[in-house]
């Protein structure tokens, strides 16, 4: 039962972030630009898990926090790779479709291979090798490579997405390193904090203090971070323990599906069935790849 439970959790957190590309094209729509959008959820996510972090604090002793080995301010400069991924993914989502930026975020899984070889000396094995090649041959599917001619993308918007995808490589591999002696919901917020620092220092959106923008971006915003900063960490961080990371990492896949689904039915955007199958291609690879570490 306890993981059926946790299965749900993280199934759900999945799906919340699997949901934020469309609310983000949505905000565009209504003429906010990159800083708004990703100043709110930001601003908004502090709040938040700042707040929620004094309702559950009490739960945690004055000894386990004088524990504590990791400073905070590690923490809080980890957080830069939160805002990265946010300010990259969103400028993506701006240039290409939602379904196509999903896509490309979705690359992570190869190049954080490659950051690991370079940095870290760790060699992929050949059935790391392969999932490599199938996530490519999925990507060219599902992007429309096939049935698009290449000068109907936006080159710097995918160049947006894979840095984005970078980014999100480099946050997994500093969060599973740096304050994993901290509560969750504490060292989310400490995270977040650096995000909003980052955000603030590089797009300036002041103008979020204005209140007719503030009143106007304020739905988006609560969307956005209620989704995308609060609830799935929160999820992920009851649901993993008890799923375990092999089948929590399959059931995050669903972020994928979502998001396309999400573009097609809101944003009306054209998925044609080849770029279903390369999604369907994908997945296939990611849950076989966690087979793999299963069984290895």
């Amino acid at each position: 039962m306890n993981k059926t439970k946790g299965a749900i959790a993280v199934f759900l957190g999945a799906a919340s972030f699997g949901i934020l590309s469309t609310f983000v094209k949505k905000a565009y729509q209504q003429g906010f630009n990159l800083g708004e959008v990703t100043g709110i959820q930001a601003l908004l996510g502090v709040i938040f898990l700042w707040l929620t972090w004094a309702i559950v604090r009490n739960k945690h002793t004055k000894n386990d926090q004088e524990n504590l080995k990791s400073p905070k301010w590690k923490i809080i400069l980890s957080g830069i790779s939160t805002g990265m991924v946010s300010i990259l993914y969103y400028k993506c989502v701006e240039l290409v479709p939602a379904s196509l930026a999903i896509v490309l975020l979705m690359q992570y899984i190869w190049i954080g291979q490659i950051i690991e070889l370079l940095f870290f000396k760790v060699k992929p094995q050949l059935s790391q090798i392969i999932v490599i090649i199938c996530i490519l041959a999925g990507t060219v599917l599902a992007t429309g490579m096939i049935e698009e001619p290449l000068e109907s993308f936006s080159i710097v918007g995918i160049g947006y997405g894979l840095l984005a995808a970078t980014a999100y490589s480099i946050f997994m591999i500093v969060n599973g390193r740096v304050g994993n002696d901290y509560p969750p919901v504490q060292k989310s917020a400490l995270m977040i904090t650096g995000a909003l620092i980052l955000i603030f220092i590089t797009l300036q959106p002041f103008s979020l203090f204005r209140p007719e923008i503030f009143l106007g971006i304020l739905p988006y915003g609560l969307l956005l971070s209620l989704f995308g900063t609060v609830i799935p960490p929160l999820l992920y961080a009851y649901g993993m323990p008890k799923t375990g990371y092999s089948l929590g990492a399959v059931l995050s896949a669903v972020e994928l599906p979502v998001a396309v689904c999400m573009s097609y039915l809101v944003l009306n955007e054209s998925v044609t069935w080849i770029k279903w199958l390369g999604v369907f291609f994908i997945l296939l690879t990611i849950f076989w790849k966690n087979n793999l570490k299963t069984n290895s």
